[in-house]
């Protein structure tokens, strides 16, 4: 064979690829581009998500062979007065979490827009907590907690006259307690967006408000609001996926007791958690992941129902 030959199928692929239009073109290189987050998303992703449903329905425990037993896990986990505890304790943190963070995060970012003076500063002061170890942060937050005289919240509250609060001790506040730190420490995100989400407001539409005599309270009201709705969809949906998925700071700041105090703070993902791996029951932790799963499909297709009507 001689060397022509071996150069006749790369020219017959060359010419081939020639006589492509642009269009195909395009689209063959944009198929090879995706090729790869595809095949990332399927072994890394969609893969465990199908063999997560497959668990859900078997008794694994780690040691012994998976044996399929239908619905019993779904039957058990409506049947646990626990796990009915535990869902109220996440749509609590979904229902009051969410609608506060983002009216803070709103009303902050409103008003910093507004300043000029050190305006970056403070901008990255908000914006810090959001790039700390959570971790770490949940810590912080727990001596805060603590009572006198370790506690800084405690020792305040001292100062003013009143008793000293149980916080993380107590069934009553633990949730509170730490709702307000997973809303601390989510600010910081919000109020960079919807920042983006003011300064690509034209101003054009401001000044002509205020030329026709409309008052700030209107402008807002019919400008500011209906042209953020994007950006605040997308916050909603985003921090409710994180409340719904929060874990860090129950975890750290009940390490003790995790999920407080008979179990007044447990949200859904530490019992998934829990019940994997200290209890070894990998079939039923995989029922309950299927259940937040579900969870999080609904608040996506939401999302994705909201941003049509628009």
């Amino acid at each position: 064979m001689t060397p022509s030959d071996h150069s006749g199928g790369g020219t017959g692929s060359l010419r081939l690829w020639d006589r492509l239009s642009v269009t195909t073109k395009q689209i063959v290189w944009a198929w090879l581009f995706l090729a790869v987050p595809i095949l990332f998303f399927g072994v890394v992703r969609f893969y465990p998500t199908l063999q997560a449903f497959w668990l859900s329905l078997t008794d694994w425990d780690l040691l012994n062979e998976a044996n399929f037993i239908g619905l019993d896990n779904y039957r058990k986990m409506l049947a646990d007065p626990l796990f009915w505890q535990v869902f109220r304790n996440t749509f609590a943190y979904l229902l009051i979490g969410t609608p506060i963070s983002i009216a803070i995060s709103f009303v902050i970012a409103y008003y910093l827009d507004r300043v000029r003076f050190l305006h970056g500063a403070i901008r990255a002061l908000y914006f810090l907590p959001f790039l700390t170890t959570a971790a770490a942060m949940a810590w912080v937050w727990r001596l805060f907690y603590q009572p006198p005289p370790i506690g800084i919240i405690n020792g305040f509250i001292g100062m003013l006259g009143f008793e000293a609060q149980p916080f993380l001790r107590s069934t009553e506040q633990a949730l509170p307690a730490i709702m307000v730190t997973a809303i601390w420490a989510g600010l910081g995100f919000q109020i960079i967006i919807f920042l983006a989400g003011l300064r690509a407001i034209p101003t054009t539409y401001y000044e002509a408000a205020r030329v026709d005599g409309l008052g700030e309270f209107t402008i807002l009201h019919r400008i500011t609001l209906p042209l953020l709705k994007p950006t605040t969809v997308f916050l909603v949906v985003f921090s409710s996926i994180g409340f719904l998925r929060i874990f860090d700071q129950v975890y750290n700041m009940t390490s003790n007791d995790p999920g407080g105090p008979l179990n007044s703070t447990k949200p859904l993902v530490l019992m998934i958690y829990q019940t994997a791996f200290s209890s070894y029951q990998m079939g039923y932790a995989a029922a309950q992941t299927v259940v937040l799963f579900t969870i999080l499909l609904v608040i996506t297709m939401i999302q994705l129902w909201i941003l049509r009507s628009r």
